[in-house]
């Protein structure tokens, strides 16, 4: 075949044909001259056991996507308020019942009556908040959100608190939420609380797999239940409201009520602390905000149309459920009694409806799924950071879904280890949710105040005005939350937000520090090479492997000599005389190892290589050439090749040195018998697999025994 062409005969004389063969179709695409893009099939795994596990994978997460179809996995806004929204929406499962637990101590059973006026107060600061990111999304659609909004406006470190506490509030949002729905799934089978930590591992791997999957599948899984909860939510506040306004209201009897021993009395304070409980309504709200390059064009416009539904809809169920809760005296139980939200869907539709195991079943599943929303913007926002260098740079991969796969799966880890650690109780994390996504609001805020004051577009000043009350207003409850919480547990994440910063600015030293020596000046232009190199090949015997690791170095130099290590002198003056009689022209270096040690002694004779170099002239490159045997199974591969593995380990640190590997794997048949042209074991010696000290680079396969004449060895 010439030039992808091979002229094959007619069946008739007369016939012409001309096949035109190009084998890198199936794999390859040309773009251009010596350019070309790879199809799947040249991703896909040749081995039969990485077959299998492909196979295994495209069941579990679905077939492998291209970078190009991303455009068609973006979110239309009804799968988008189902992916970032569970979050915000969900915490109107648990926020009444937080801010009651606040007030029931100081005020005894008419805590009730004080929870809607601080109900009405949190959902003003939602709408400050909500209206103060859709301006966010218009003007960093990049996404990052109040990291990136920080960073381009006041510095690069205050971006970093603000991105080490939303790393943080997304972990607390999976923990807290997966624990808030095992205990609505408790309200109906209070056997479950036994089996918390269990039924936290199975729904987080459950929602790990779907968002490995990607957006518009973890989208496809999560809508129905995300929408289902919000009809029979708005359904009960709806029926709620009807029977107050109607006068048939019946309050319930409790008989388990949750009433601690009062410490304080009714004032400013208690009133904050309960602000400070029930502001976790507000979490969630950014991360539309941190996901706009995930919405369908026009991503902005998208982005914050879907922030003002959401926004929109959680302020009606938490007022909501506040005001039906008060008409109904709904207070919190003792733990492991049923929720005030499932108390409240209990009175509304009456307690033999079929609507109330419903409604648990749908609160259960949002607040599993409510996790979903940080699966989305943690790893974004950790991708974000790992192109700034301020995260390692695998977090800026993308997996075979285009999903940011290692934020997915640390993201998964960080959560179910703090839920064992706090036992899977709600009430106990949180304390530790909501104090760092009121810093991101304060920052975020104070950050777009600047931005308006720089671009100065139509509308600039009531936007800075609007922002600048926002930040005020987040500020004065980010004091509020972390005072009133420090000593239950916020503390903790007053000290890792400054860890987080810490890790951070390291990780970014490193890579700077990585770049600032790997760097090539513009004016570089790289020379011939020189024939100074040369090539040490540590070797076990005589053998295929060897002759190969040999041919090698020949290539890569002229200077190419032979180090065996041994701890048995007979075996040494053995190895010297077949190396002769074999390796002609190849110098062979024998070094006795009494202490039976193989990696020392060979890297103390590079350092007496390197010693013995005339000081005035540049130091060669030395290619250090590893002989190593790969078996034909995977399981086989456990026996071979460990003091290699050692050695490679060991000189990959060392100046000036290249390890280069020499696998060879000995074929069936004709491919044994060819490499038989450059080995010769006339005296029939069997050389070893122990060869060296310390088993040598053990695994290696000892030569055969063949009769005829020996041949030498061949020319590189």
């Amino acid at each position: 075949m010439i030039g992808g062409r091979r002229p094959l005969p007619g069946r008739k004389p007369a016939d012409r044909r001309v096949r035109v063969e190009r084998p890198h179709s199936p794999y390859f695409r040309y773009t251009g001259p010596g350019q070309m893009v790879a199809r799947e099939a040249a991703s896909r795994p040749v081995t039969p056991v990485g077959r299998a596990f492909a196979r295994i994978r495209g069941v579990v997460f679905g077939r492998p996507l291209a970078s190009e179809e991303e455009i068609g996995e973006r979110l239309a806004k009804k799968k988008a308020l189902a992916i970032f929204s569970s979050d915000a929406i969900s915490s109107s499962a648990y926020a009444t019942e937080e801010i009651l637990k606040v007030l029931i101590g100081v005020v005894g059973l008419s805590a009730i009556a004080y929870s809607v006026g601080v109900s009405i107060a949190i959902a003003i600061l939602l709408a400050v908040v909500s209206v103060s990111y859709r301006q966010v999304c218009r003007a960093y659609p990049s996404g990052g959100g109040a990291y990136v909004v920080a960073r381009e406006n006041l510095s690069q470190l205050t971006g970093l608190v603000a991105a080490a506490a939303l790393l943080i509030d997304y972990v607390m949002t999976v923990a807290v939420s997966t624990a808030a729905a095992i205990e609505q799934i408790q309200s109906v089978l209070p056997a479950v609380y036994d089996y918390r930590i269990e039924i936290a591992f199975v729904s987080i791997s459950l929602i790990t797999i779907g968002n490995l999957r990607g957006l518009r599948e973890s989208g496809n899984i999560f809508a129905v239940p995300t929408y289902l909860f919000l009809g029979l939510a708005l359904l009960m506040v709806g029926l709620g409201l009807f029977h107050i306004v109607s006068g048939t209201v019946t309050p319930i009897v409790e008989t388990d009520v949750f009433l601690p021993k009062a410490t304080e009395t009714l004032g400013l304070f208690v009133l904050l602390k309960a602000f400070a409980g029930g502001s976790v309504a507000l979490t969630g709200v950014e991360a539309i905000a941190n996901g706009v390059p995930a919405f369908k064009p026009p991503e902005a416009r998208n982005a914050a149309n879907t922030l003002s539904i959401m926004a929109v809809l959680l302020g009606i169920l938490f007022i909501g459920i506040t005001v039906v809760a008060r008409a109904y005296d709904v207070l919190p139980t003792q733990p492991g009694g049923p929720s005030v939200v499932a108390l409240v869907a209990t009175a509304v539709f009456g307690s033999g409806s079929f609507l109330v195991p419903a409604f648990a079943a749908a609160t259960a599943l949002i607040l599993f799924l409510a996790a979903n929303t940080s699966f989305n913007a943690f790893p974004r926002l950790a991708a974000i950071l790992a192109e700034d260098g301020f995260m390692p740079r695998q977090f800026s991969f993308r997996g075979d879904r285009l999903a940011y796969s290692w934020g997915i799966v640390l993201l998964a880890a960080v959560a179910f280890g703090l839920l064992f650690i706090f036992g899977g109780d709600t009430h106990a994390l949180i304390p530790l949710y909501s104090v760092g996504v009121f810093v991101c609001f304060t920052l975020s805020q104070i950050g777009m105040v600047k931005h308006w004051n720089t671009v100065r577009e139509v509308g600039w000043r009531w936007r800075a005005v609007l922002n600048a009350f926002g930040a005020v207003l987040t500020a004065v409850v980010m004091v509020v939350v972390v005072s009133v919480k420090f000593v239950d547990g916020a503390w903790l994440v007053v000290v890792l937000i400054p860890l987080l910063v810490a890790m951070m600015l390291f990780i970014h030293r490193q890579y700077a520090a990585s770049r600032a020596q790997l760097a090539v000046r513009p004016d570089f232009v790289m020379s011939a090479p020189r024939r100074e190199e040369r090539v040490v090949v540590p070797v076990p015997s005589i053998n295929r492997s060897v002759v190969q690791a040999i041919n090698v170095g020949r290539a890569i130099s002229d200077d190419v000599r032979a180090v065996y290590i041994s701890s048995d002198p007979l075996e040494t003056a053995r190895m010297r005389e077949q190396w002769d009689r074999q390796v002609p022209g190849v110098p062979l270096v024998l070094v006795e190892s009494p202490y039976r040690a193989l990696v020392g002694p060979l890297v103390a004779y590079l350092d007496v290589l390197d010693h013995a170099w005339p000081p005035d002239k540049p130091a060669p490159v030395t290619f250090v050439v590893i002989p190593e045997y790969v078996a034909r199974h995977w399981w086989e591969r456990i026996l071979y090749n460990q003091s290699a593995k050692r050695l490679r380990t060991t000189l990959l640190g060392r100046p000036h040195t290249v390890v280069v590997n020499a696998p060879y794997r000995r074929e069936d048949g004709h491919d044994a018998d060819r490499d038989d042209d450059d080995l010769t074991a006339s005296d029939g010696s069997d050389g070893g697999a122990d060869g060296g000290a310390d088993g040598g680079l053990e695994g290696v396969p000892p030569t055969e025994r063949r009769a005829g004449r020996a041949r030498p060895l061949g020319p590189g």
